[in-house]
């Protein structure tokens, strides 16, 4: 694997950094549908077309549980994330057509790309917008010629009218307190809880894009958005009632 695994030192204060990096990430969404996860791989690979063996970018991956299954499909996988302690777990599946590497999205890859796949909201992190930028600009830079990328991002207009003020949650024998909120143009979770006696608390911060915003940034970078999704089905996008925005682009 010729990438270079990239540094993460300039976020290691950042939200995502920080809570990402932590198991009681993954002990909270441990319960997350997976299945419904890999139908939405194989609906998404099938409308591509993508050829047999093609390399396929997983951006944000995680510990890397889609990469494997994009990888049980029969494609070259990459899973890239910042996260050291995901890529440490995420490496112990690794073979000879599945790789993992820590690095950052605002960076573009030295090798090019058929598919790059940034799933599940892994996207409108940053503090400031410029980096979002930077981010696509660094997906459309890793595509190959005839390649395609894809970003799966909430339907904000549809999360903020249905937001859930406030929640309790056990999970593992951890009672985790979460409150939701949207402001300054971000949707804020705020996360509480305690373990052995010590007080946790984790913020995620996701700029809540809408299609418009998205257009203009690919607009800015000169990537073209080809079709937009409402859901894992790959029906058709409605900004009131689809739960997803999934957007494919070159």
């Amino acid at each position: 694997m010729s990438e270079a695994i990239k540094s993460k030192s300039k976020d290691s204060n950042t939200w995502y950094s920080s809570w990402f990096d932590t198991p009681y990430y993954h002990i909270l969404y441990k319960d997350r549908n997976y299945r419904e996860a890999q139908i939405f791989m194989d609906n998404l690979t099938h409308y591509l077309n993508l050829p047999e063996k093609a390399k396929v970018l997983d951006l944000a991956c995680g510990k890397g549980r889609h990469a494997i299954y994009l990888n049980q499909l029969g494609f070259d996988v990459v899973g890239a994330d910042l996260s050291e302690n995901s890529i440490a777990e995420a490496n112990k599946n690794a073979n000879d057509t599945l790789h993992f590497v820590v690095h950052d999205k605002r960076e573009p890859f030295e090798q090019k790309f058929d598919a790059i796949f940034n799933l599940f909201t892994s996207f409108g992190y940053f503090e400031n917008i410029d980096d979002d930028i930077k981010t696509l600009r660094a997906i459309k830079e890793s595509l190959s010629e005839y390649g395609f990328a894809v970003i799966d991002f909430m339907n904000s207009h549809h999360v903020i009218d249905k937001l859930i003020p406030e929640e309790t949650k056990m999970v593992d024998g951890i009672t985790f307190h979460i409150k939701r909120f949207a402001i300054d143009g971000f949707i804020i979770k705020e996360i509480d809880f305690e373990v052995d006696g010590k007080k946790y608390h984790f913020t995620e911060n996701v700029r809540a894009y809408t299609l418009e915003d998205f257009q203009k940034m690919m607009n800015e970078v000169g990537i073209y958005l080809l079709d937009t999704f409402g859901d894992y089905k790959l029906k058709k996008y409605h900004k009131n009632t689809s739960e997803r925005l999934i957007m494919i682009f070159k």
